[in-house]
């Protein structure tokens, strides 16, 4: 009796030992493959929200800070674009137009929903989402700043769009995995500890630290 005791008793150990083992192996895995996951919604929305911002900035030679601001401008705003009358290589036409006094080019008016997320069309709601992100249920916004910065003696538009890791990723399974990939950004790479695109102190095209 007191053997088959001592046997369950092992057989019991024996099993947490191997879930123990599993779990170390495991979660690192599943933690590496939701990083990803996550990572990639959050540099798609990303891309929108830099999208529009520099068609904001093509019309208004600045970018916006406020996300009111830049829904208003996708939704109900639009550019000014241009295109040739005639192609150049047809010179019988090329000749009449310039008969005509005319130049080969004319503008047109697109609204800005139909052309800055082409061929997507995001409806309202979308639109309005923008500013959320991803896994976060529309609870936490994106951290945006506007202004100018020095570049020689000229001052130039400027645009930060960030989105931290912790904002993101799953605090409660994954709390010392996250712990650690901050420290690394930020101790061993000197990197943001989550992702953005463009500067507060500098212009650098929008650049998005995904791209480095």
């Amino acid at each position: 009796m007191v053997k088959k005791i001592s046997q369950i008793v092992l057989g019991v150990i024996i099993i947490g030992l191997v879930y123990v083992i599993y779990d170390q192996i495991a979660t690192p895995i599943r933690f590496d493959n939701e990083l990803k996951e996550r990572k990639a919604a959050v540099i798609e929305r990303l891309k929108d929200i830099r999208a529009a911002q520099r068609a904001y900035k093509a019309k208004y030679q600045r970018f916006t800070g406020d996300f009111d601001t830049l829904a208003n401008f996708i939704l109900y705003d639009s550019l000014t674009m241009e295109r040739k009358l005639v192609d150049e290589d047809d010179s019988v036409a090329m000749a009449m137009l310039k008969k005509s006094g005319r130049k080969n080019v004319e503008q047109f008016e697109v609204a800005v929903i139909d052309t800055v997320f082409a061929p997507r069309h995001l409806t309202a709601q979308e639109v309005y989402d923008l500013r959320y992100i991803p896994y976060t249920n529309n609870q936490t916004k994106f951290i945006m700043e506007a202004g100018t910065a020095s570049t020689g003696n000229v001052n130039v538009p400027v645009i930060e769009v960030r989105a931290p890791y912790k904002y993101f990723l799953d605090t409660v399974n994954y709390r010392q995995d996250i712990i650690n990939l901050i420290d690394d950004e930020v101790n061993n790479f000197n990197r943001y500890a989550g992702l953005k695109f463009g500067s507060m102190e500098s212009a650098n095209n929008e650049a998005g630290n995904w791209e480095d």
